[in-house]
């Protein structure tokens, strides 16, 4: 969909994943759909002690609690950081994509991030209009594996299911 208006480069930067296999499994995914769709794929450092110290003391937050807004803002930063780097205008997030993200704090999020880097964020709620349902049938198309939680270890219950 923004390739029609855009020049898209696709940033990889996930320290919250956990397990690390579990963050090698959606690597492999985002360098197999970069290659399928022919686009650029920067990756960023695994850097999951650090994702940890930022988002300590919030170990415990229900899933779209304050953790989940320090995560996002956490990402986002650092991606700004990399749109500056590479001189790209605009920034946005296929984080808005799933139906169990909140789009308006992630592009208020967003655009506190771009600001110090004098860039334009791109706001969006790419769930909208069967975005959800769209990507589900892109990611089988592709045989795109697909995960059954967000990613960190606190998004999962001691069980190791997806929390409610």
């Amino acid at each position: 969909m923004l390739r029609q208006n855009y020049d898209v480069i696709l940033f990889f930067y996930n320290p919250n994943i956990w397990p690390e296999d579990e963050y090698k499994k959606r690597l492999a995914e985002a360098e197999k759909i970069a290659g399928q769709l022919n686009l650029e794929l920067i990756k960023g450092e695994y850097e999951h002690d650090k994702w940890l110290k930022a988002v300590s003391g919030h170990e415990s937050d229900r899933e779209k609690g304050e953790r989940c807004l320090i995560c996002y803002k956490f990402r986002l930063i650092a991606a700004a950081a990399m749109a500056k780097k590479f001189n790209c205008g605009y920034l946005t997030t296929t984080l808005t994509t799933s139906p169990h993200k909140n789009a308006l704090a992630i592009n208020e999020i967003g655009e506190q991030a771009v600001a110090r880097y004098g860039l334009k964020f791109l706001s969006q709620d790419f769930k909208k209009q069967d975005g959800f349902k769209k990507s589900s049938v892109l990611s089988r198309e592709l045989g795109l594996y697909r995960q059954n939680y967000c990613g960190c270890e606190f998004s999962r219950s001691v069980t190791g299911e997806v929390e409610k």
